[in-house]
């Protein structure tokens, strides 16, 4: 998948919450959506953006803004990250990668000066419209979850 998503249609995909509840992007047409995609439950970059993410959700309710969080953990983690961190949206597993990698959100990156494969921190805006409006790979955490709002609200 082409690492520019910007004004395309956004990938399809269809995955289940930590309840087990099926989210398919056509259950959001007509609003927009961050689906954002993080390594994994309860490490402190993931936490740290789960929390702003849940923090900032009142913003994003007002703007008629879906946020999903997405990784390969199982069902029983996101359920206990969820409970442990109070998040107040969906947290979708993404077994085997495969939305991630439709996303470029998945493939080889560096970390502590090695390379690897796993999820790349990646979180994307898709208008009501189902086009990819905003994007953002490689994801610093700290004031991220601010950007996407000031994105989201420039807007139509």
């Amino acid at each position: 998948m082409s690492d520019d998503l910007k004004g395309k249609k956004a990938p399809a995909f269809s995955m289940p919450d930590a309840e087990g509840k099926v989210h398919k992007l056509g259950d959001y047409a007509g609003r927009k959506v961050v689906l954002y995609f993080y390594p994994k439950d309860d490490t402190p970059g993931c936490t740290r953006e789960a929390c702003g993410f849940r923090d900032l959700k009142a913003d994003f309710d007002e703007l008629r803004t879906v946020i999903l969080g997405v990784s390969s953990d199982a069902a029983a983690s996101h359920q206990k990250f969820t409970t442990k961190y109070g998040l107040n949206f969906p947290l979708l597993t993404d077994k085997d990668h495969a939305v991630a990698s439709k996303y470029g959100a998945y493939g080889e990156k560096s970390m502590y000066g090695k390379k690897v494969t796993g999820v790349i921190r990646s979180t994307f805006v898709i208008d009501a419209a189902g086009k990819v409006a905003g994007q953002w790979r490689g994801v610093k955490v700290d004031g991220h979850m601010d950007k996407v709002l000031e994105f989201v609200k420039g807007m139509p």
